[in-house]
């Protein structure tokens, strides 16, 4: 199998590329900016905001899958046009598609969102997070989208910085819940669910839901630091207009996947 994966030097991307070598396929990634640095991977450079440059690349890969990560947080043309740029080329080849989504899209309520319910974004990154599944489904009906929360690991931006908290460089949030996921559990999902028939939604996250500030604590037990210099704050004080509790229900995924999503209290265990 030939699979081009859109974003190939993120943190998600990388571990998707570096799992599909392991298994054997034949890996085409993409970056923009930041090279691609998994060995095995045959890089191309791409602005996905150029619909026609996508498309060509899209045409002369030939891929049979495509699993599509990139997203840049204060740009709507990368996040909700880039989306659809990816999902028309797949679409013209007949490549499989397999979208990652957010937890962003939602504006945060007391029970859990199953993978069906509708966006009601709160702030741009959300809204472009939303268009994106929009044009995406609209195009290719048969794509899967995948929501998913903080994704955590080795390397990972979301432990940076509960260590930067935890030394008074930076504040965490007490008030924004999700559900963190290990980015080597999301990257064997996403891959699983490329032969996968499922079309449609699909909630892909951790069992367990946490603060970013419940976080930093888990950060601090794991790495023997005293959390009590921990810096936090909510999205209030500082006048931002942001998601709160948004908790992703994967039952769905947890029976349709063999892979086993790891909650964030046993991967941070000490």
């Amino acid at each position: 199998m030939t699979l081009l994966v859109v974003g190939a030097s993120g943190f998600l991307g990388a571990e998707i590329c570096r799992q599909a070598v392991a298994a054997g396929e034949r890996v085409v990634g993409t970056y923009h900016s930041a090279a691609v640095a998994v060995p095995g991977v045959e890089a191309h450079r791409l602005d996905v905001t150029d619909r026609a440059a996508v498309r060509a690349l899209v045409t002369a890969v030939r891929p049979d899958a495509v699993i599509g990560t990139p997203y840049r947080y204060d740009d709507w043309a990368v996040t909700a046009d880039g989306a659809a740029n990816i999902a028309v080329a797949a679409a013209e080849v007949g490549a499989r598609l397999v979208h990652l989504s957010s937890d962003a899209l939602h504006a945060g309520r007391p029970s859990p969102y199953l993978d069906d319910d509708p966006p009601a974004p709160v702030f741009p990154y959300g809204a472009a997070k939303a268009a994106a599944e929009t044009a995406v489904r609209a195009i290719d009906p048969r794509a899967t989208l995948v929501r998913t929360s903080l994704i955590v690991g080795e390397g990972s931006k979301q432990i940076q910085l509960c260590r930067d908290a935890l030394a008074g460089r930076a504040a965490l949030f007490t008030g924004e819940v999700r559900c963190p996921v290990d980015v080597v559990d999301l990257a064997a999902a996403v891959l699983e669910l490329v032969p996968a028939d499922h079309a449609g939604l699909l909630n892909v996250t951790g069992p367990d839901a946490v603060s970013r500030a419940e976080l930093g604590l888990l950060v601090a037990r794991r790495e023997g630091i005293d959390p009590a210099g921990m810096k936090t704050t909510t999205s209030a004080a500082l006048g931002l207009v942001r998601p709160t509790d948004v908790r992703l229900d994967s039952t769905r995924a947890a029976g349709l996947l063999r892979t086993r999503l790891r909650g964030v209290a046993e991967l941070l265990a000490a």
